[in-house]
């Protein structure tokens, strides 16, 4: 016998009916086992699992190819048919493929990055044909799968015969691993896009696989199997939590967001959990169609949109370290080296973090690993969530608090505040804030000594206010049309600041310009002196983050510069 070469990804097999007409494709998981598409092994006629009944799989990675019969493993073809979940099933090769591959899937982000499908359409049915697509999140608000998206119609796209294939990421931290499998198409004039089922729901319909899965969990923050109550979202208070962190994490949203969720403001978790499981496959899965479909607006996430989410409670450090390194397929080091990994993944990492001051030690998890997380999640297109029973700590930087507390403790009841007005109050704070968000994503980071951009408390105010509205609480209304008043001043404040510094930098830009032009009439364009301190300042006002101060002395010293040159009668042209 010759010897056995593998090519790339040797997994990569063909599923034919049992008269060698092409199916789809499969994933050799070890010399006995393909995971495929349940509709693969239908339309290959072998769905029933009969004796009779058959598939062959066929190698296009090994060399000499091989060629095997396959049935279905008894109880694992999983389809249900007329709607978007299961779609699976597992074969059992009748004699081993003998190549000694065993392929791992992996548990990964399904937030964004390029991936590679190898199937096999018309054009090339005996070989197999490579597309690329872009991993863009959920399917649809009842779907348990990923939606694709064609990259560039330079490549070939995915059709019948690719149904079955691995998806593998190209590059980053999780390059060349297996993290699910093509199991549908679409195409609507000319908008391209397929389904992808990702390995953790695979895995929630074929539990024996689980010897070839790695990688954490897309969803630490609750048990496997934790029933919650029906009524989560009877509350209103519970109800308005859950539709603003949707509003935030749905949305084009970075930053941290500290959220309430002790048994003493009457919220809990339970929203929590609630919210992040239909974002996660797992849960996700397990969750009827209605109970997605049906939810109240603005109280459902996309599949994927939650990378991770993780329970601090009585957790260490070097375990939540260890998580982040396993989920994210971080390179790892100590706590600062896989903060700067995370910072700087691409995609920005979606991220909860619940129980945080009941970690093992609290202040130690926020210096370490948390705090650093939230002071840069804004700047790095993070979205981050923590969780506190109690109060967040002083000192931690967040964008968004999602405070429960009622306000109106201590302030004394207002006639005349109607639940319209303190609705337009809270609007308009609203408007000015992300007005406000959109100015420092502009200059933000363009200035040294920027001022220090205030907490957003619209979110936190429109949760007080359903729950205002819902009880009929006049000074919970006054309370809050206080507070927009005041946070309106704050917001208003901070963008003066702000623009103040954009029109000094640009008045001194301007006024180094005019004398530049000033000081070539006189002496030429290669003054040596004078080039180095037009250098200085320029590069100053021009290089961000501008230090004002510093840009300023440079701009005076370089005019002052040119007004003694001139004074002295230096030189050469008019004065």
């Amino acid at each position: 016998m010759g010897q056995h070469h593998h090519s790339e990804n040797p997994w990569r097999v063909r599923v034919d009916d049992a008269s060698g007409a092409v199916c789809g494709a499969g994933v050799l998981l070890d010399d006995r086992h393909v995971l495929t598409c349940a509709h693969v092994v239908r339309d290959a006629g072998a769905a029933d699992g009969s004796s009779g009944s058959y598939v062959r799989v066929a190698s296009v990675a090994c060399r000499p190819g091989w060629t095997r019969t396959a049935r279905v493993v008894p109880g694992s073809w999983v389809h249900k048919e007329g709607t978007e979940r299961g779609d699976v099933a597992l074969l059992q090769l009748d004699e081993p493929a003998d190549c000694g591959t065993r392929t791992a899937l992996w548990r990964a982000p399904l937030s964004g990055g390029t991936v590679s499908i190898y199937g096999f359409p018309r054009t090339s049915e005996t070989s197999g044909m490579n597309s690329k697509a872009e991993l863009a999140g959920s399917g649809g608000k009842e779907a348990e799968r990923g939606i694709l998206f064609q990259v560039s119609s330079d490549h070939p796209w995915i059709q019948r015969g690719y149904s079955g294939a691995g998806v593998v990421v190209e590059d980053g931290e999780f390059g060349g691993r297996v993290i699910g499998i093509v199991v549908a198409d679409y195409v609507d004039g000319g908008a391209r896009a397929a389904w992808m089922l990702p390995t953790e729901t695979i895995e929630t319909y074929l539990p024996q696989i689980a010897p070839f899965i790695l990688g954490s969990r897309n969803n630490d923050l609750e048990p496997s199997g934790a029933v919650r109550p029906d009524d989560v979202l009877a509350d209103s208070l519970r109800l308005a939590l859950t539709q603003e962190l949707t509003r935030l994490f749905g949305g084009e949203w970075s930053g941290t967001v500290v959220v309430g969720t002790g048994a003493a403001t009457g919220a809990g978790s339970s929203w929590l959990l609630r919210l992040v499981g239909t974002a996660d496959p797992v849960a996700r899965s397990r969750m009827s169609d209605s109970e997605l479909t049906g939810a109240p607006e603005g109280t459902v996430l996309g599949l994927g949109t939650i990378d991770a989410a993780y329970d601090a409670r009585g957790k260490s450090v070097s375990d939540l370290r260890g998580y982040l390194v396993d989920r994210f397929g971080l390179p790892g080091g100590d706590d600062d080296e896989v903060v700067y990994q995370l910072l700087h993944r691409r995609p920005p990492a979606s991220l909860v973090v619940g129980s945080v001051d009941r970690a093992a030690d609290p202040d130690a998890l926020i210096r370490a690993l948390l705090g650093p997380l939230a002071a840069h999640a804004d700047a790095r297109g993070i979205r981050l969530a923590l969780a506190f029973e109690g109060h967040p700590p002083a000192g931690l930087s967040y964008e968004v608090s999602l405070d429960p507390t009622p306000l109106a403790a201590g302030v004394p009841v207002s006639n005349g505040v109607t639940a319209e007005a303190a609705d337009a109050a809270v609007r308009q704070l609203a408007a000015e804030e992300e007005a406000a968000t959109r100015l420092q994503a502009k200059w933000g980071l363009a200035f040294r000594a920027a001022p220090s951009w205030p907490t957003a408390w619209a979110p936190r105010l429109r949760v007080r206010l359903a729950v205002a509205r819902s009880a009929d609480l006049t000074a919970e209304l006054a309370a809050i049309q206080a507070r927009a008043a005041e946070a309106r001043g704050e917001v208003t404040r901070v963008v003066t600041i702000m623009r103040r510094m954009v029109a000094t930098r640009d008045d001194l830009r301007k006024f180094l310009e005019l004398h530049r032009v000033r000081a070539a009439r006189h002496f030429g364009d290669e003054d040596q002196r004078l080039g180095v301190l037009y250098a200085s300042a320029a590069r100053e006002l021009r290089t961000p983050p501008t230090d004002l101060p510093t840009a300023q002395k440079r701009v005076n010293r370089y005019v002052e510069e040119v007004n003694r040159r001139i004074q002295e009668g230096r030189g050469h042209g008019p004065g």
